[in-house]
């Protein structure tokens, strides 16, 4: 028999629901995530579920949403440490990407999960473009180029970001070598080329 649930705010009842749903993802994937198998492990009634995401695909979004989330948390966090050099700035930068995307694996698979859907492919966008403002305005003062210039080359930074962290999870590098180079490329976003 189920014990009976405690009574939380919506809110709180959220992310409550929201840790469980991360920790299936980590011990099950992805696949493993239903709003079934969430109101089990969150010991509630599947309606609360139900009110809270209405769908899996809601709920998947809900989780993605909530882990990039912390992602730029973390590196806003770790911008306040950084020193008045471009490349203290840069190895934060490049390191707090690396750090999340090693340390959250759930985003890959909820991404693989929702592949196709056009509402994820959304949220994806969204949220793609204001980790790169967030970036760009932290690398702006130690850049010369202007605005719209400096913030597609931070959009190519974190194309090589993903790829470097792939090859981190994949075991083919070491932390402090991908952290390196990452910052390397982050470093060279920050001046135009000289034109031939």
């Amino acid at each position: 028999m189920r014990a009976p649930s405690t009574r939380l705010s919506k809110q709180a009842r959220r992310e409550q629901l929201l840790d469980s749903a991360t920790a299936i993802v980590r011990d099950r994937g992805a696949d493993g995530l239903t709003l079934v198998t969430l109101a089990e492990a969150a010991e509630v009634s599947r309606p609360i579920v139900y009110d809270h995401f209405g769908t899996r695909q809601g709920l998947l979004i809900a989780l993605y949403r909530r882990l990039d989330e912390q992602h730029r948390a973390a590196l806003a966090q770790a911008l306040t440490e950084a020193g008045p050099d471009a490349y203290g700035v840069a190895g934060l930068v490049g390191q707090a990407y690396l750090t999340c995307a090693t340390a959250m694996p759930e985003l890959n698979a909820i991404s693989a999960a929702l592949k196709g859907s056009p509402e994820m492919e959304a949220v994806q966008h969204e949220l793609l473009d204001d980790y790169i403002d967030l970036m760009a305005d932290a690398l702006a003062p130690h850049s010369d180029l202007g605005a719209q210039a400096l913030r597609l080359r931070c959009a190519g930074a974190l194309g090589a970001a993903e790829a470097i962290a792939a090859e981190l999870n994949h075991g083919r590098t070491t932390a402090a070598d991908a952290t390196d180079a990452l910052t390397d490329l982050i470093m060279s976003c920050l001046a135009a080329a000289p034109r031939r």
